[in-house]
């Protein structure tokens, strides 16, 4: 099984990788392609919020409610950046987001 990746700042991503994990620092306008790349490769991905904001709704929709690979938001504490409130979350991850 291939190491979960991460996607997100580069000091974040410092930290993931002392984890053991395949990390991706996007440059600004590359955050799609960086994340279909990553779902490529890997079968867990992790997104930090902040970069979650720059990925369209629809595209965003579509990678958080596939299977596999499983990808999931993960709250950016350098910056600051405000996860969706937790039912939002769950609604958009299951699908049935209104």
């Amino acid at each position: 099984m291939p190491a979960p990746i991460y996607i997100g700042d580069e000091v974040s991503a410092a930290g993931y990788r002392l984890a053991g994990m395949q990390v991706y620092v996007p440059r600004a306008n590359d955050y799609l392609n960086v994340l279909a790349r990553a779902c490529d490769e890997g079968e867990l991905i992790f997104i930090s919020a902040s970069i979650v904001r720059h990925i369209p709704e629809q595209e965003l929709d579509r990678y958080l409610t596939q299977l596999k690979p499983a990808v999931v938001v993960v709250p950016d504490v350098h910056l600051g950046s405000p996860m969706l409130d937790l039912s939002t979350r769950l609604r958009r991850q299951l699908g049935v987001l209104e």
